[in-house]
């Protein structure tokens, strides 16, 4: 009898059946912080049936069914009629259902309701990223549309509804809605001042019809769309739906889907308006911009927690094969070196997510302060948390060594999807320039911002010194455009340094001010000085399994 080769040790098991959130002790923690005493407990029981979903079997069978079966386009049916439809995987609508029906569009009717669905959708998005897409573009149209009491009360109910309904029919005869947004156009990218999309006015007050093309489509089969187009008053915002009251198709022709690096789940679409596409002006003519502003911020806070779950999905996948996986005479994550590595990853995780549920709270608070200090935050945090995403999935998949590389790891999906959160939205320059923006037109943002930072000084002496730094270099605007960066990279830091200095634990907050901001790191992860208590930092970041 042959002898066999095929005797599989020292693989470590995979990641699965495990609560999401209640393993994120940097995620529950804030929630604890944040959540009122009265509704923490409810919260708690919700994030964590969301929790054990996410990491569950069947979700993460729906996320790999949804990237390895991508959306298809059908411009026509059989018969040759014009139907511009998106074809989705069934993976994809278990995933947008349960999203959908867990509230992860409806922050804005209830208490608290920003952190909470901060917090779900930093658990879901662990699941599958693509079809949070959708989720985003409902849930931030919502103030948009408030400006419009005659649009909001037709379309917020629907927008921030439980109940998930695919398929194109009229609002009217759905339980529940999604939005999308068609902004970008080819010539112009983020300089959307730039469209050439002409908005033309019908007899009825309030109704035009559009021509033009849009480049970038999010959520192509959403109900209901947010558009940018020049009325005769100047660049205007309008809602375009995709099907009209009487039951018809309005025109939207999907002319192609992206074929992306990553986000392979979701579909992105150019598509045309053919001067016969009916639109609903939202806002007064000229105003587009202004109208669409607390949208804007919206979808970068969700950018921000985006890539901080990407990043806490790696970060979990690193340790727990660390943990499991032997090497040298003993498990990896006991090895000093590689122990460094982890802690590092783990503390670029938690600070992310620290900042990411600061926001969320500010967006609840809904004071003057609040929005002053969302002006600026919102940015920075934009900015400097999506950049870090990439090179904190790249040093997680190293972790895997050859196994991260290989498709079934999961790894090179998280990888390829990382990039994305620091694109959308307005990419790197476009979130610096929008903070200098702030900083010179609106000193209230930076007095609330330094209120913010300025409750965490005197307890720790190298965020002091940061902190003074930082308004050295504010107080010299010389040349400040060509160091854009440089500046909303250290505001970013400062605050994630002081978050992290008054709310978790001493050994993660000595180790950010060490290697963040007092310079004790080098240009690589796995660099912390060694005489932090870096086990301690890679114990928080495991994931808790029965295993």
């Amino acid at each position: 009898m042959a002898a066999s080769t095929h005797s599989v040790t020292n693989q470590p098991p995979p990641l699965v059946g495990y609560d999401v959130f209640a393993s994120d002790p940097a995620l529950t923690e804030g929630v604890a912080r944040y959540v009122g005493a009265s509704r923490l407990d409810t919260a708690r029981e919700e994030l964590g049936r969301l929790g054990q979903a996410a990491g569950s079997a069947h979700a993460q069978q729906w996320g790999e069914q949804a990237n390895a079966h991508p959306p298809v386009l059908r411009t026509h049916d059989r018969y040759g009629h014009r139907i511009d439809e998106v074809e989705f995987h069934p993976a994809w609508h278990r995933l947008l259902g349960h999203a959908v029906t867990s509230g992860l569009t409806g922050a804005w009717t209830r208490p608290d309701g920003h952190v909470l669905r901060t917090a779900g959708l930093l658990v879901w998005t662990q699941a599958e990223a693509g079809h949070t897409c959708p989720l985003s573009m409902t849930h931030a149209a919502v103030p948009t549309l408030r400006t419009d009491p005659e649009l909001a009360a037709v379309w917020e109910p629907l927008l921030t509804s439980r109940v998930y309904e695919q398929g194109l029919r009229p609002a009217t005869e759905k339980g529940g809605a999604l939005a999308g947004m068609a902004m970008t156009e080819k010539q112009g990218g983020s300089d959307v001042r730039a469209n050439t999309t002409h908005a033309e006015p019908l007899a009825a007050p309030g109704e035009y019809v559009l021509t033009g093309h849009k480049w970038f489509c999010s959520a192509p089969m959403s109900d209901v769309f947010l558009v940018l187009a020049q009325a005769p008053g100047g660049l205007t915002c309008f809602l375009l739906p995709r099907v009209l009251p009487d039951g018809t198709r309005n025109a939207f022709r999907i002319q192609r889907l992206k074929d992306k690096l990553g986000n392979r789940s979701n579909a992105s679409a150019e598509i045309e308006f053919d001067g016969r596409s009916w639109a609903r002006r939202v806002g007064e003519e000229g105003h587009g911009v202004t109208t669409v502003l607390e949208m804007v911020a919206a979808t970068r806070l969700d950018c921000v927690t985006g890539a901080a779950a990407v990043m806490r999905q790696a970060v979990a996948q690193a340790v727990h094969h660390c943990a499991h996986r032997e090497a040298f005479g003993g498990p990896l994550i006991d090895k000093p070196l590689m122990r460094n590595v982890l802690a590092d990853l783990a503390l670029e995780s938690e600070a992310a997510t620290t900042l990411a549920l600061r926001l969320a709270a500010a967006s609840d608070g809904g004071s003057e302060q609040d929005r002053h200090f969302l002006r600026l935050a919102v940015p920075a945090a934009k900015y400097w948390v999506t950049k870090r995403c990439t090179p904190v999935a790249t040093e997680a998949l190293e972790c895997l060594g050859g196994n991260g590389y290989i498709e079934e790891s999961g790894m090179p999906r998280l990888l390829r999807e990382a990039p994305l959160n620091s694109i959308w939205e307005g990419s790197g320059n476009i979130q610096a320039l929008d903070a200098l923006r702030a900083l010179r037109r609106e000193p209230d943002a930076l007095n609330a911002y330094l209120t913010e930072i300025g409750a965490a000084r005197g307890a720790d002496h190298r965020l002091d010194r940061a902190i003074k730094a930082l308004l050295t270099e504010l107080a010299d605007l010389d040349g400040i455009e060509a160091r854009a960066r440089r500046l909303v990279e250290r505001l970013a830091l400062v605050l994630q340094g002081s978050l992290l200095v008054r709310h978790a634990p001493p050994e993660v907050a000595d180790a950010f001010c060490a290697s963040r901001l007092g310079g004790d790191a080098g240009a690589a992860f796995g660099t912390l000085p060694h005489t932090l208590d870096l086990a301690s930092l890679v114990t928080r970041a495991r994931p808790v399994t029965d295993d």
